[in-house]
């Protein structure tokens, strides 16, 4: 058996924040606003998982109340909704994620995201990480936030055998 999930999360950006895509900090003179680390990319990925797996969304599991996710590393979450994949015997297959972002320039640093969330999935995930503008259309082509989209096949761990 196989089960799909989609995620998508935005944030906005602003001054005095570091700016983390798929763990990785970006150079950039604003960062995200959020409880956590506010990784817009993984949030996504977390709530596609999520939805595969038939469990609620990534703010039920980490409410922005509780003060233990209170700038909190974006891969820790990711890491715990992992887990409840394992506990479910299901293995995640494949993760595309799309970026949607006016500026800074994503594609450099697609290379390390990659590597960063392979570490926390598997090695046998097909990942792919993708970056676009909004043509400067809407709030995020005026530059005032950053968006994610993430789809995500994952499959019982019998599946694999076959």
């Amino acid at each position: 058996m196989f089960f799909i999930g989609q995620g998508f999360d935005v944030h906005p950006l602003v001054s005095g924040r570091k700016l983390i895509l798929g763990g990785v900090e970006i150079p950039f003179e604003k960062g995200l606003s959020g409880h956590s680390d506010a990784d817009v990319l993984i949030h996504s990925l977390c709530d596609a998982i999520l939805g595969a797996i038939g469990e609620e969304d990534i703010g039920y599991h980490f409410p922005d109340t509780s003060l233990e996710f209170k700038d909190i590393s974006s891969l820790l979450l990711l890491d715990r909704v992992v887990e409840l994949v394992k506990k479910k015997n299901l293995n995640i297959i494949n993760a595309d994620i799309t970026i949607i972002a006016q500026e800074p320039k994503i594609r450099p640093f697609i290379p390390e995201m990659k590597k960063n969330l392979l570490q926390h999935l598997s090695s046998k995930t097909q990942l792919n990480i993708k970056a676009t503008t909004t043509e400067h259309l809407g709030f995020i082509g005026r530059g005032e936030g950053i968006a994610a989209m993430s789809v995500v096949l994952v499959s019982l761990n019998d599946n694999l055998k076959r």
